[in-house]
């Protein structure tokens, strides 16, 4: 891989940046790609996802300790982060759902929440973005509006009549959104597991998912990244208020995931450059001498 090309992740909270794309992360920083990881919100209003972690003084420091786990989780990736500064909504719990709390970032205008993410793409000029699809992955609300933020600015950066308080046009080339939980994949795995006399952590949720084929044609590219799934696990582990290391993240053992479904999977929604799909790299197409 050249030197000179680089790559940002909009995720919503820390810890996302782990779960989502994080060894294909770690492979391009491995071969040079600058990336930058942005941040939405601080994770505020999240769970203790970890029993050992579900204790008054954790929950009592919860936002300084997540940009901690940040932190640990930015070095072992070897990436750059910034944080645009919303305040995570929350997961509305309840039927009827609840309303969002005031000021939380799904209720920001957009034009209002794209602006620093405007500003980060033009001053990092990304050759690519990736950011979640119009789902969210999952219909959190802080996920749909990093969806909504990201497409907004990866198309404003380059228009100098948009936010021109926000620095030089940039144009990013090519914008993705992560598919790394797809059914095929988990089907897969769950296969292997149970191939093997080993209790699928993915059976129940199996069961409930209904198939979508046209949704999981959408995926375009497969990047290649099975020898950094171990650097993937300790930034997710890096995360301890979120990952339980007895969990379902590490009840499939590593081995059998590089054998299984050795890609984490994302869809090309924009090019600006020539890259025929299906793609094994993100940066297909581009010059890295584009600037």
């Amino acid at each position: 891989m050249p030197r000179g090309l680089r790559l940002m992740h909009v995720h919503a909270h820390p810890d996302d940046e782990s779960s989502k794309g994080a060894a294909s992360t770690a492979k391009y920083v491995a071969e040079g790609v600058d990336v930058h990881v942005v941040t939405c919100t601080g994770g505020e209003r999240g769970s203790v996802l970890n029993p050992k972690m579900d204790r008054p003084d954790v929950l009592a420091n919860i936002t300084e300790i997540r940009r901690q786990e940040m932190a640990r989780a930015r070095d072992i990736l070897g990436v750059t982060q910034d944080w645009l500064g919303f305040v995570d909504s929350g997961w509305p719990d309840g039927d009827p759902k609840p309303p969002l709390p005031e000021g939380c970032f799904a209720l920001v205008p957009l034009a209002e929440a794209a602006a620093p993410l405007v500003r980060l793409i033009r001053q990092f000029r990304p050759h690519v973005v990736t950011t979640y699809d119009e789902r969210g992955g999952y219909p959190h609300p802080d996920h749909i509006m990093c969806h909504r933020v990201s497409v907004a600015a990866f198309e404003a950066a380059g228009d100098p009549d948009l936010y021109p308080e926000a620095g030089p046009p940039w144009q990013p080339l090519k914008l993705y959104y992560h598919h790394s939980f797809n059914r095929p994949r988990m089907q897969a795995l769950h296969d292997a597991m149970v191939e093997h006399d080993l209790e699928s952590p993915w059976a129940e949720r199996l069961e409930q998912w209904q198939p979508e084929p046209e949704w999981d044609a959408r995926i375009t590219t497969r990047v290649p990244c099975a020898e950094y799934f171990g650097v993937r696990d300790q930034a997710l582990l890096a995360h301890a208020t979120q990952i339980d290391p007895d969990g379902f993240w590490f009840a499939v053992p590593r081995e059998l995931q590089e054998r299984v479904w050795p890609t984490e999977d994302y869809e090309l929604v924009v090019s600006h450059v020539d890259s025929p799909v299906p793609e094994s790299d993100l940066f297909a197409g581009i010059d890295p001498d584009a600037g």
